[in-house]
């Protein structure tokens, strides 16, 4: 059998220590308990920088929501407000969430029946989409009144959940990928292939970042990365270019002026909104792009709309905020001497990040257009409750640490 790589013997260094792998020697909920009532006494406070960072990643959400949203929200909803009240409900359902995570301590986590719970239900509710109407020609949501949820922003937490329980006790066969590599893969290509049939491909390729991150970092043999992408090639061969609307996505993103009044529009404007704002910006509330040109302005392209109306500097700043969210969660997870919590925090660190590069490059035409919101700051009330429990459990993570 293989060893691991070479590249995540830093991260893996305690894994075979029986003192630091409760798998190893068969450890119950007693020893469990104990291992949370000892770590309670190491720390009593959160990483502040992560609080922080989080609490105003979500307040420039709001702010911004309601500059990109207001004048559409007039035209559509007769109220200037119908977007902000809305997120702001969400966004004090998530931090509620978020505080309740934070005291909780990620070990009662591990327990098989909340794992394999969290994932059953996370499946169903994927299947469910399906059987209920299509919004904006997509299987995405579900339904509550004045209320809708997205199944597939639960998939994230849920894989990392099952992936960070699963792998914890396999770190001395973690080569061995009939045992271990393969099992831990199998809900994340039930996800992708149920996402994708929604169709969502950019949360379907969320997904699959984060599963490779965490198995980096547990980890896997480069060579099974190589054989993964060349495995996948043919499908997103045929997901992308066999669908008209995604290869009309690429082709403007090669070219957006050879079709500027349609498969270009996006990234045209999104550039127009990004190159007007200079240096300091057009000011709050003074952009145009978002008046009828933007697309989505409040949700996938409220990136543009922040560069626009707080120029280069306030893009920066929103960019060294989530630097600064991969600084500290790596950061936890290097110190957690915990494997479960370690792949628990770079799990959900990869979540928001990976996510908010995606965002970004979209909206500066690095990449494809996709439909990947800006975590904790686009519109979106599944996005941001998820985001903001999950980063409760990251914090409570902090806490455990020296």
């Amino acid at each position: 059998m293989q060893s691991p790589s070479p590249e995540a013997d830093s991260w893996n260094q305690d894994s075979q220590s029986p003192d630091r792998n409760p798998c190893a020697k068969g450890v119950g909920s007693q020893a469990v308990r104990g291992e949370i009532n000892n770590s309670m006494a190491k720390r009593i406070s959160v990483d502040r920088w992560l609080f922080t960072v989080t609490l105003l990643l979500v307040f420039i959400g709001l702010v911004m929501v309601f500059s990109a949203s207001a004048v559409m929200a007039k035209e559509r909803y007769g109220s200037p407000y119908t977007f902000l009240l809305r997120q702001a409900a969400w966004a004090a359902a998530g931090t509620l969430a978020l505080l309740v995570a934070m005291k909780v301590d990620y070990r009662r986590y591990k327990h098989p029946a909340f794992v394999y719970s969290l994932l059953g239900a996370t499946t169903l509710m994927l299947i469910s989409v399906f059987f209920l109407d299509r919004a904006h020609h997509t299987h995405r949501w579900i339904h509550w009144g004045v209320f809708s949820f997205q199944p597939s922003e639960l998939a994230k937490p849920a894989l990392i959940f099952f992936l960070a329980h699963f792998l914890e006790c396999r770190t001395r066969s973690i080569a061995d990928w009939r045992s271990t590599l393969l099992p831990s893969t199998v809900p994340t290509l039930v996800f992708l292939g149920l996402i994708v049939f929604q169709p969502d491909l950019g949360t379907a390729i969320a997904c699959a970042a984060i599963t490779i991150c965490i198995l980096f970092v547990a980890g896997i043999d480069l060579r099974y990365f190589g054989y993964a992408f060349l495995a996948s090639l043919p499908v997103l061969y045929v997901l992308i270019f066999h669908v008209s609307y995604r290869r009309d996505r690429i082709l403007a993103f090669l070219n957006p002026y050879a079709d500027p009044q349609k498969t270009g529009f996006h990234i045209i404007q999104s550039m127009i909104a990004v190159s007007t704002g200079g240096i300091t910006g057009l000011g709050l509330m003074e952009g145009k792009q978002k008046l009828f040109y933007l697309p989505e302005p409040h949700t996938d392209f409220i990136y543009a709309v922040s560069a626009e109306e707080f120029g280069l500097l306030g893009a920066i700043f929103i960019a060294a905020l989530f630097a600064v969210f991969l600084w500290r969660g790596l950061r936890a997870a290097h110190r957690c001497d915990d494997i479960f919590g370690r792949y628990l925090a770079i799990g959900i660190t990869c979540m928001v990040v990976l996510q908010a590069c995606i965002n970004m490059s979209v909206v500066l035409g690095m990449m494809p257009t996709k439909g990947i919101p800006l975590p904790l700051v686009s519109y979106g009330g599944s996005s941001l409750f998820i985001s903001l429990a999950s980063i409760g459990v990251l914090l409570n993570i902090t806490r455990q640490v020296d």
